[in-house]
């Protein structure tokens, strides 16, 4: 309800809420707002007919007096010079209220075409041109935030890359210079190297196309529950080695769902390596499959690490995001995101700092899926 005038000089209103400031601001201010502007609009104009009638009326008078060349003079002198000056003074308007606004936000274009993030312009003029400024400083804005996420990305992919080739170059380097032998054992950790860089081409090449919504998904209808049993068979040696129990929780027939199987396995594979990779010896971490809503089913990693604070579970799923101790790339939980994100599902962390981590995920069932 719009609130009645009420002249913004004259006080609050005994009828207006206590807890709301006047006169508005918002969208109850702007109805009085346009009509205060509409009703000067409109007395400037009708000063300026009232001028001219005035001018008229006393040409007229003269030369209905006294017939002369002089009186035929000012007439037309009054007839050219007074609409002139109004035709001058409304160029001005504009020229203050619009073309000096475009002319900035021009300018301003030629600087961003050249790589310059940083500019804004001065959002004033007629609305029309405010807007425009508005969404100018808006994508400008935008821009210069996918540039600092393009540069951060560059600088992590060279700094992830650069360790395993530092280790492969020194240990060849060692081989051929007679530092080492060329011995099984040398030769397996430079396997090793090898792994680990073709998994970070390869995280990198599924992260590039999940994010650009190029990633090919082979649905079919899948058993998510031996998804996990496999994936805790798989990662079993690792658990062990460890020292870490690792248990699964599913029930026998869970509903089947339409998904990439092999998506949905390097998921839980990604998670599973994060649990077990953050739970010291004599730790647990349980695989817990249930069925969601609407047919769909829900997944959980819980693990009994270090678990993490607030400010780390807000960036868990950051791109190269990882805390103090973490030894992985930073990519896993971006990669899980973007896969259950391209299955239509949500992924979610939460975590106690001392009572471990639980993430979870959950794909919608066939009949929610769009």
């Amino acid at each position: 309800m719009r609130p009645p005038f009420c002249p913004p000089g004259k006080g609050r209103p005994p009828w207006w809420p206590d807890n709301e400031a006047w006169p508005p601001r918002g969208s109850m201010g702007r109805p009085y707002v346009t009509r205060v502007r509409f009703f000067r609009r409109f007395a400037m104009l009708a000063a300026a007919v009232l001028l001219l009638a005035v001018c008229g009326v006393l040409s007229l008078t003269s030369f209905v007096v006294a017939p002369s060349a002089q009186s035929t003079g000012a007439i037309l002198f009054v007839g050219a010079i007074v609409p002139i000056g109004l035709m001058f003074a409304m160029l001005a308007s504009l020229r203050r209220r619009v073309a000096r606004p475009l002319a900035g936000v021009m300018e301003a274009a030629d600087r961003v075409a050249g790589g310059d993030y940083d500019v804004r312009v001065a959002e004033h003029g007629m609305p029309p041109v405010r807007a425009l400024a508005r969404a100018f400083n808006t994508m400008t804005e935008r821009l210069q935030n996918h540039d600092t996420l393009r540069r951060n990305l560059m600088a992590d992919v060279a700094h992830e890359l650069r360790t395993p080739l530092t280790v492969i170059q020194g240990k060849l380097e060692g081989l051929l210079d007679g530092v080492y032998q060329p011995d099984p054992g040398q030769l397996q950790q430079l396997l090793d190297e090898t792994h680990v860089l073709s998994r970070l081409v390869e995280d990198l090449r599924t992260l590039a196309l999940s994010e650009s919504g190029g990633l090919k998904l082979q649905k079919e209808s899948i058993d998510v529950t031996a998804l996990a049993r496999d994936a805790v068979l798989a990662y079993g040696r690792d658990a062990e080695a460890r020292g870490v129990r690792l248990d699964v929780e599913a029930p026998d027939a869970p509903p089947p769902i339409d998904a990439d199987a092999v998506r949905i396995r390097e998921v839980i594979g990604n998670l599973l390596s994060n649990a077990l990779r953050d739970t010291p010896a004599g730790g647990t971490v349980v695989v817990r499959v249930e069925a969601g809503a609407n047919g769909g089913v829900s997944v959980s990693v819980r693990d009994t690490g270090r678990g993490m604070p607030p400010e780390a579970i807000a960036r868990a799923f950051d791109r190269f995001y990882k805390g103090s101790e973490s030894r992985g790339s930073g990519l896993g939980l971006t990669i899980a995101r973007g896969l259950v994100a391209a299955h239509g599902g949500e992924i979610h962390a939460s975590s106690e700092p001392g009572r471990g981590t639980t993430i979870a995920f959950t794909l919608p069932g066939v009949a929610t899926r769009t």
